[in-house]
């Protein structure tokens, strides 16, 4: 069994304007406005204040939201932390299970790494891509189980689960339905100021799932009635 965390911070400020979206990306720990640092913002709570030149600011809360891509030979997680339109990417990686151990013991594992990855990160949110049924009826199953387990952590924890179909997923990250897995993760990279693409590729694919989760609703709601017409 392994269990690998990537924490990689932003090294530089970064904007990227796409369809109205600005993202600026901040130093790790420091969310700025204008030119002021908001720093050690509590989450889900607000505050206001003066700044420097004596206007008054409102510290909105930081959402904090954990993407998770299941899978019971690998499941990758990745948490996204969003205040005043900017992203900043916390952590990411993947929690591993061999093949020779007990089926039980590999969804035993999922769930313990999960939990320990909640408990150290704190989310308040959370986002999974909807289970769709592949050509290959065990893979999906043991997809299956595993997101069963990821939904337990998650409900056990109150946290509220979003889920969204691939296209969702595409659409809210690029811009476009129809984009590749590779331009997908080329688009979480700019978004989050990395200065590579997140691996392994479970890892891309859950902080893909957070950033969809984070400003997706208004488009999540158009998306599924575009589905339904078509």
């Amino acid at each position: 069994m392994t269990f690998k965390t990537y924490t990689v911070m932003p090294i530089s400020r970064k904007v990227l304007v796409r369809n109205n979206l600005q993202s600026t990306h901040s130093l790790p720990g420091t969310y700025s406005l204008g030119n002021e640092s908001l720093e050690n913002i509590p989450m889900g709570t607000g505050k206001t204040g003066a700044n420097s030149s004596g206007f008054f600011v409102t510290k909105k809360a930081v959402r904090r939201v954990l993407g998770i891509d299941p899978g019971l030979a690998s499941t990758g997680y990745g948490i996204v932390d969003f205040y005043n339109n900017r992203y900043r990417m916390v952590s990411y990686g993947v929690i591993s299970t061999e093949s020779q151990q007990p089926h039980g013991e590999r969804l035993l594992q999922i769930y313990s790494k999960l939990i320990a990855v909640i408990q150290e990160f704190k989310p308040t949110e959370s986002a999974m891509e909807t289970l769709y049924f592949a050509k290959n009826v065990s893979s999906a199953m043991s997809v299956a189980e595993a997101r069963g387990v990821a939904t337990l952590c998650l409900a056990q924890n109150c946290i509220p689960l979003g889920e969204y179909t691939p296209n969702i997923i595409k659409q809210a990250v690029t811009g476009t339905a129809s984009a590749g897995k590779s331009t997908v993760q080329e688009y979480v990279r700019l978004l989050l100021g990395l200065e590579v693409i997140p691996k392994p590729d479970h890892a891309a694919d859950a902080l893909a799932a957070a950033i969809t989760h984070i400003h997706s609703t208004p488009l999540q709601k158009k998306l599924q009635k575009q589905e339904t017409l078509g």
